[in-house]
């Protein structure tokens, strides 16, 4: 969506929400700074100005930085301090960071600085709300952030683009040097003054924008899972009995309760289930894979919910150093990621244990010794056809690299600014391989999706429930064709990846019951 489409997100002095960071990162909406929040950035940069101009030095505002800290800068060299701080920390190398994550950082660094904590200028808090409403990006690459003194390189990138220098990309993603941007929008550079370039540069907003993205995302999958999950008990004869309110009551999570449910709601008045309801059923208990989905997708989500519940303290936090505290600019250690870089590190944890439990699922409808029936592999004509076989590889070759991306970032702490920074966070690395880990589970997701409708079908005459017949009949309409000979199956996985990530999976499942819980 273009700004157009959707209304201006206002930033006060308060913390940005998650809903209000997804429509300005994704839908591109425009940002106006409040009334309140201009005032603070007002009073705060008074305060900044009467140090700058006092003859006792004042670390951020009138001396050098991190480990040159102790230099005393003249008054006439302190627009060039402010540049070449932004320009000689702008070394970002790599890959172009996804537009939707460098919004988010800009986003959440122009929440800061209207706290009135940082002590820029309006005009320039301004020009970054500027950017932000004319769907100007700037070039930010992979490496480069330790996740301490915040995402410094990252951020750096962004203040350059505010000075009119440096590559961004405009609104129709065209890559063009920043002060042509500026100019074609009708935006002026700012020359940055005391205080300014440390106040842009030194937040968490890069790894905190993705850890909410993320959060998102995940809220939205594991729901998914639980639909994949009711599928794949459902086509392998399982029990819905398990999911029963009563048997997790005596395990209070709330997360697996809520899972449970899902699961029993999505499985209700299935033709399938009720084939198998008799007193000469001789399974005695289904595989941990299907009996235990609610205690594995239950706990992700608690997880995901104590994640939030930090994203939501960052929200709300003003993170500067140094940070304008009264009268007074006073260091401060608050730009250290450990509190968001532990989440994310635990995030891609439950990303890949849930795919890992998806995949499990999936090769039991492939193998004849446990699918109970389906041809093997779900095969046309078994030998001649290889049916769903490689399909499984892709999961398992997903979950694999999973498993390598839930190694945690956060406890590699290398040593930077000649010991000055002797302890960093890696937050940015964490939240970069959990975009990985985020992408991977929905793939792994997606294919089950695939694999379970194709065994539903072939249940027939058999009728899955109105729940996930609706799921089934979603993929049939959308080029994903049932059971018969071998064709090319990159395209239909990538159609069903797309109807997972786009929620339409879910939202197929949430038109016959409801909204998951």
């Amino acid at each position: 969506m273009h700004s157009s489409q959707v209304g201006s997100i206002h930033v006060g002095v308060g913390p940005v929400s998650f809903e209000d960071l997804v429509r300005v990162a994704r839908d591109g909406a425009p940002v106006e700074l409040t009334g309140e929040a201009l005032e603070a950035i007002d009073r705060a940069r008074e305060v900044v100005e009467a140090l700058a101009a006092a003859k006792t030095p004042t670390y951020g505002v009138s001396t050098g930085f991190g480990a040159l800290a102790t230099r005393h800068i003249p008054t006439k060299m302190r627009a060039q301090l402010q540049r070449s701080l932004v320009r000689s920390h702008a070394a970002g190398s790599g890959p172009e960071v996804e537009r939707e994550v460098v919004r988010a950082l800009m986003l959440l660094r122009l929440s800061t600085l209207a706290t009135g904590r940082t002590g820029v200028r309006r005009e320039t808090a301004q020009l970054m709300a500027g950017l932000l409403t004319h769907g100007i990006t700037p070039v930010v690459r992979e490496h480069g952030s330790l996740g301490c003194s915040g995402d410094l390189a990252p951020l750096s990138h962004c203040a350059l683009a505010l000075m009119g220098e440096g590559e961004v990309r405009d609104a129709s993603g065209t890559l063009l040097p920043a002060a042509e941007a500026l100019a074609a929008a009708g935006l002026e550079p700012v020359e940055l003054v005391a205080k300014e370039g440390l106040a842009l540069i030194n937040g968490t907003d890069g790894m905190l924008g993705m850890l909410v993205l993320a959060i998102t995302d995940l809220r939205m999958l594991l729901r998914t899972a639980d639909v994949a999950a009711a599928m794949s008990v459902e086509g392998q004869l399982g029990t819905d009995r398990v999911f029963a309110p009563e048997l997790q009551a005596i395990r209070p999570h709330p997360g697996q309760a809520l899972s449970a449910a899902n699961l029993t709601a999505l499985m209700a008045d299935s033709a399938v289930v009720a084939s198998h309801r008799t007193g000469d059923c001789n399974r005695v208990q289904d595989a941990y894979s299907l009996r235990c989905s609610p205690q594995v997708h239950g706990a992700a989500r608690d997880t995901v919910e104590h994640a939030a519940l930090v994203a939501g303290r960052e929200l709300a936090s003003a993170v500067d150093n140094p940070v304008v505290l009264g009268d007074a600019v006073e260091s401060n250690g608050n730009f250290h990621g450990a509190p968001v870089g532990y989440v994310l590190d635990f995030l891609a944890i439950v990303a890949a244990d849930v795919a890992s439990m998806s995949e499990r699922r999936t090769d039991r409808f492939l193998d004849t010794s446990r699918n109970h029936g389906l041809p093997p592999f779900l095969a046309d004509d078994p030998g001649v056809d290889s049916g769903l076989m490689i399909a499984q590889y892709t999961q398992a070759s997903i979950v694999s690299e999973l498993k390598r991306l839930a190694v945690p970032a956060s406890v590699d702490s290398i040593p930077s600014s000649a010991m000055q920074e002797d302890h960093v966070s890696m937050g940015w690395n964490a939240a970069r391989k959990l975009r990985r880990s985020v992408d991977g589970l929905a793939r792994v997701v997606a294919v089950e999706v695939m694999t379970a409708a194709r065994a539903l079908d072939l249940r027939a005459p058999l009728t899955p429930s109105p729940a996930t017949g609706a799921v089934v009949d979603l993929l049939r309409s959308s080029g994903v064709a049932g059971p018969g000979p071998d064709r090319h199956l990159s395209p239909e996985i990538e159609a069903v990846v797309g109807l997972v990530q786009s929620g339409a999976v879910l939202a197929a499942a949430a038109s016959v019951i409801g909204e998951l819980q």
